[in-house]
């Protein structure tokens, strides 16, 4: 799409007329309330599924590469923020042994064969929770900040063509566009620097809709610990940083900036009106509260949403408002036929791991978990969510290191990181046995996660670890943080298909 193109598809999507926008929507969630009372949204067992999200690097120097439009299609990638992004997600399918098995086989069938294609071009795929090196010529900032403006609307250059992404930053919506983090500031003008990130997003499917209010409550206390054994994302690209001292910002450094990054580009100044739309989200004591909570979310970007031949263009509006509704955990409501209606919680803090076996075993903790921990009436729900908000940003900040609080199975209070973790990996051993697997298929999923917690080493662990070493060897710290990165991208490159994240160490 050309720069005149975009720019008049931005100016189209800008006319729609937001009253007319949000009051379809508004209509739209109670039919959809009406329909999930109704039992449509009801399933006879639970779907699991799995976003994962990666990034191109060239082959020979480790430096960020725009992937080819052509290649992405190629290899079955769909485009998302940055032109150095792909997307895959798996086919929803039964929580099971062979459910679980599929998934995994489903995502190495992808990233195979993709691997092969994109060596071709001396592309790598990397998945990680952010890059740390800019293209071949470029600093980080240039990346991030390059835009024109063609008949007054903002184009950020190296931003994929979807006219959601660029319409962001032409919106009345006062998104920060900037980064906040310690000792990095950007300011930008337009969302491109949150192309920095990348993450998994597993998908749980409720059996009856109407209870996704109490899954819910669990996957927000839950949130906490499985973040603090997933971070991956302790440093940006060296010349965000402001002038400090090098050992400083590796001792100030946060183990998942990737929150920080969506959370300050995305969300409105702390001045502003406007309540922030990434976020810690609430919790809800019933469907239609959460189904409320997005029809009242403020859209970015309303548009006259085209009728697709769906099941739920009946509520296509209330759909399109969802793709802006940037919680950390959030309720889904998707319906492309009738049978396939479902209700489900995305979960979103991951950052993306190390290797495909890492990140199929957060997608079967965690729905073990919400297989186990409703159906056993765990008390860690009586857990209050300003303790579960605290939790998480402390996750954020210090990973396995972090101070969590946790009420155990027997109703005691505890800080100690050995037992919120372990007791989150037993319910998960219980949920999916409670789905047919046998003890030792379940601890073959959850042992990856498992081994993290005993040996207390993180992908970011591992990431500050090596930094903080090169420069206490007078490493200066760019030279530090990309030497980190080639190394893990080498380890990658062995193991992201088959091996698993403990090979490393």
């Amino acid at each position: 799409m050309s720069a005149s193109e975009l720019a008049a598809a931005v100016r189209e999507a800008l006319a729609v007329d937001a009253n007319e926008f949000r009051s379809r929507a508004r209509t739209e969630a109670e039919q959809l309330k009406s329909e999930v009372k109704e039992g449509t949204f009801d399933n006879t067992q639970a779907l699991v599924g799995l976003e994962l999200e990666l990034y191109a690097v060239d082959a020979r120097t480790d430096a960020l590469r725009r992937m080819p439009r052509g290649l992405l299609g190629l290899i079955g990638f769909e485009k998302e923020l940055g032109l150095h992004n792909a997307e895959m997600q798996t086919t929803p399918l039964p929580l099971t042994t062979y459910g679980l098995d599929a998934q995994e086989k489903e995502i190495q069938a992808h990233i195979a064969p993709a691997i092969e294609k994109t060596a071709a071009e001396d592309i790598q795929l990397v998945s990680d929770g952010m890059w740390t090196v800019p293209p071949t010529g470029e600093t980080a900032t240039e990346y991030l900040t390059d835009a024109i403006e063609h008949d007054g609307v903002r184009i950020a250059t190296n931003m994929s063509d979807a006219v959601r992404y660029h319409a962001m930053a032409n919106s009345g919506y006062p998104a920060g566009c900037q980064l906040e983090a310690p000792h990095v500031s950007l300011d930008a003008e337009t969302v491109m620097p949150e192309s920095l990130i990348t993450s998994i997003q597993p998908h749980y499917q409720v059996s009856h809709a109407p209870d996704i209010a109490e899954y819910f409550s669990y996957a927000l206390r839950v949130a906490a610990p499985l973040l603090a054994v997933g971070v991956n994302s302790p440093f940006f690209p060296p010349d965000l940083y402001d002038d400090a001292p090098d050992d400083e910002i590796v001792s100030d450094a946060h183990m998942e900036n990737r929150v920080h990054v969506f959370e300050s580009v995305l969300n409105p100044p702390s001045e502003a009106e406007q309540a922030p739309k990434v976020c810690f989200p609430p919790e809800f004591e019933t469907v239609d509260e959460a189904i409320d909570d997005i029809a009242d979310d403020n859209c970015i970007v309303p548009v006259d949403v085209p009728e697709l031949d769906r099941f739920d263009d009946s509520f296509r509006h209330f759909r399109h408002k969802h793709g802006s509704y940037w919680r950390w955990v959030r309720p889904v409501f998707d319906a492309r036929s009738r049978s396939s209606a479902n209700a489900r919680i995305e979960f979103r803090p991951l950052p993306a791991q190390p290797t495909v076996r890492d990140c199929i075993a957060f997608e079967a903790v965690f729905a073990g978990l919400m297989e186990s921990l409703p159906r056993r009436e765990h008390p860690i729900a009586q857990l209050s969510w300003e303790d579960a908000e605290r939790n998480f940003y402390a996750a954020v900040e210090d990973g396995l290191q972090a101070d969590l609080s946790w009420i155990t199975v027997d109703g005691e209070e505890t800080t100690a990181i050995d037992e919120i973790c372990g007791e989150c990996f037993e319910f998960a051993r219980d949920g999916l046995e409670l789905r047919g697997l046998s003890t030792d298929e379940a601890r073959r999923y959850i042992r990856p996660l498992r081994e993290r917690l005993d040996r207390r080493m993180t992908p970011a662990r591992w990431k500050h670890d090596h930094a903080r070493g090169s420069v206490e060897a007078g490493v200066p710290l760019p030279e530090a943080i990309w030497g980190m990165q080639a190394e893990y991208i080498d380890r990658q490159a062995e193991t992201l298909v088959e091996g698993c994240f403990t090979d490393w160490l």
